[in-house]
């Protein structure tokens, strides 16, 4: 996700000099430079849309109605929900808006999630993207960059921020004037613009939440660097921007839109945590731990052992395995492919799959011939398939070697899959109590923190709750 995002961003830098492309977001055909086009399209196919229609419809109508207030209402803007846990949102040249599903659990209300959207709406009203220092961009690109190619886990706090810089961090003075410019729109749709302050608070408490994690696991605390990262709890600033444009005197402002309870009906039943479209292609093999996947005929089967892999045509003798060595850093797969056979290596092949390099060749001996493969993926993936009848199937041995790659983020699987359900408080429930039977670690915080009460208080008998099934 990280390389995805400095990758959008060096296309923005870059997109003055590419041509115009057009591609599909919020389900209509929109033009942008093409550079910037294929890092969306990157994004999406990485990341993932998080598929509920009724849901997008909403967020896009709550964003088109502030739009229509702001000052571009002639502006194209979209609006897209991905598929992510992360609690984000950001805004990228051109009115591309992103929401990241994660960030709806802890919201309240549509007005909150207005002044998400608005706020966004800010950043390119207020056009912070031009106007934000290039060399500045550059420098944070860079920064990414080194902190992903290390491949420590012990950076990826430092590498979380310097990711949400380069997605949110537009400096104080412009986050207010988005927050300013935001909180306008929203007082000319309709909505409170108070509602911007209940969105840091919450941020904050998650922030809070993972200081107290990290001091407990005796590791360097973490920091809440995205969306509203810049503001302070009591932030007097915004307080005055929100004071502001709460008493415009307009001659046509609208009628709150918000109607009862229908934040909570749409938002009922969210993904929260692991994604629900994990490793859901049935025509593909998932490796969680090795970290890949791999495309099959319709019908084989897959199973794995401690020592090897292995893919079974069905009624016929036809098998791939795949087993694992050690890199040898000075042997690249096309020169080690011929070493592995026990005879001639012919009509060798090398490709690229996602990243990694890899060869496949027809190794004959005693008149029998098989397909080997060999992809480098932390380690040396060897892959041998043979069948009586081999050149029946040997189309598919290669598809399933060249089509062997790393699995995207949202392909993932960070565990148990749950969803977001609001219940009325029955008498006598707490938090300890609702928590109870909740597979997920920490479970009671985690309660705490999507309702608004971390890290204290219990809730009142009759009140709605969010809780996870």
């Amino acid at each position: 996700m990280k390389r995805l995002i400095a990758a959008v961003f060096i296309t923005t830098l870059l997109a003055s000099c590419a041509g115009s492309s057009t591609v599909t977001v919020g389900g209509r055909p929109v033009s942008m430079p093409k550079k910037a086009a294929d890092e969306h399209e990157k994004l999406i196919e990485n990341v993932g849309i998080y598929d509920d229609p009724e849901l997008a419809a909403y967020v896009n109508e709550i964003g088109a109605r502030l739009v229509a207030e702001s000052s571009m209402p002639d502006q194209e803007f979209t609006f897209t929900l991905l598929d992510s846990p992360d609690i984000n949102a950001f805004a990228l040249p051109g009115g591309l808006i992103y929401i990241n599903r994660g960030l709806l659990a802890y919201l309240d209300s549509e007005a909150e999630l207005a002044g998400v959207i608005a706020h966004e709406i800010g950043h390119i009203t207020e056009r912070h993207h031009a106007r934000r220092k290039t060399q500045t961009i550059t420098n944070q690109v860079a920064a990414v960059s080194a902190l992903i190619l290390t491949g420590s886990g012990d950076l990826y706090d430092a590498a979380n921020m310097y990711g949400a810089e380069l997605i949110s961090g537009f400096g104080r003075d412009m986050e207010l004037e988005a927050d300013a410019a935001g909180a306008e729109f929203m007082h000319k749709s309709g909505y409170d613009a108070d509602a911007l302050l209940s969105v840091i608070g919450v941020l904050k408490d998650q922030e809070r939440y993972q200081k107290a994690v990290a001091k407990a696991a005796g590791r360097p605390s973490g920091t809440y660097h995205g969306l509203y990262a810049s503001h302070p709890r009591n932030d007097l600033r915004l307080q005055t921007v929100i004071k502001t444009a709460n008493t415009l005197d307009l001659d046509a402002m609208s009628e709150n839109p918000e109607l009862p309870g229908r934040f909570r009906r749409e938002t009922d039943g969210m993904v929260i945590g692991a994604s629900a479209e994990a490793q859901s292609d049935p025509l593909r093999y998932y490796h969680n731990k090795l970290d890949f996947t791999f495309e099959h005929p319709e019908g084989w089967t897959v199973s794995a052992t401690t020592r090897e892999i292995i893919a079974r045509a069905p009624d016929t003798d036809a098998m791939l395995t795949i087993k694992i060595a050690k890199i040898d850093p000075n042997a690249t797969p096309e020169v080690a492919l011929p070493s592995l056979a026990s005879g001639d290596v012919n009509e060798q092949e090398i490709f690229e799959s996602q990243g990694l390099q890899g060869a496949t060749g027809l190794a004959t001996a005693g008149g029998n011939q098989k397909r080997l493969g060999v992809v480098d993926h932390r380690f040396r993936y060897l892959f041998e398939g043979e069948a009586r009848d081999f050149n029946v199937v040997d189309s598919a041995f290669k598809t399933i070697i060249t089509s062997f790659r790393p699995l995207f983020p949202k392909e993932k699987k960070r565990g148990e899959s749950h969803v977001l359900n609001y219940v009325q408080v029955p008498r006598g429930a707490t938090f300890d109590s609702l928590s109870s039977g909740i597979r997920v670690p920490d479970a009671e915080n985690q309660l705490r923190l999507i309702n608004g009460y971390y890290p204290s208080g219990e809730p009142r008998t009759g009140d709605w709750l969010k809780v996870l099934r």
